[in-house]
């Protein structure tokens, strides 16, 4: 190998250790608070883990795998399989909605019950959505 090739691979594998560790890396604050999510039996044993994905001056932007731009209905029968091909009218569908938003509800508000967080957001999980074979080209 000659001189530049060997720079160039030290070069490289410093790069790749500095990205590495930039999205790698959770704040102290951030593992204390994702912890606390996990401590919640009922949070944790949902079929969908909400998380803290960082904090910016006092806002928690946490995950979700439904918003506004995606009918919930495309999300629904993939955290609750057992209700996939159901009507969006059935019981069995109202019924596993409201679990969503009430386990949503409640990790946003274990959040926002911490010092220092004033407002939760949430950001669309687009990374869980594309790995359980929804489409986001129309968002």
């Amino acid at each position: 190998m000659d001189k530049g090739t060997k720079i160039y691979a030290i070069v490289l594998g410093v790069l790749s250790i500095a990205l590495a560790i930039t999205f790698l890396y959770q704040s102290p604050e951030l593992k204390e608070l994702n912890a606390r999510l996990e401590s919640i039996q009922e949070i944790n044993d949902f079929p969908y883990q909400f998380k803290v994905l960082r904090i910016n001056n006092g806002t928690a932007i946490l995950n979700s795998p439904i918003s506004t731009e995606l009918p919930c209905g495309k999300v629904i029968g993939i955290i609750f399989p057992h209700i996939k091909n159901k009507s969006l009218l059935s019981p069995e569908y109202q019924k596993a909605q409201k679990q969503l938003a009430k386990v949503q509800m409640l990790a946003g508000n274990t959040i926002k019950s911490n010092p220092g967080i004033n407002k939760i957001v949430w950001e669309l999980d687009r990374s869980w959505l594309i790995q359980n074979g929804v489409s986001l080209n129309n968002l």
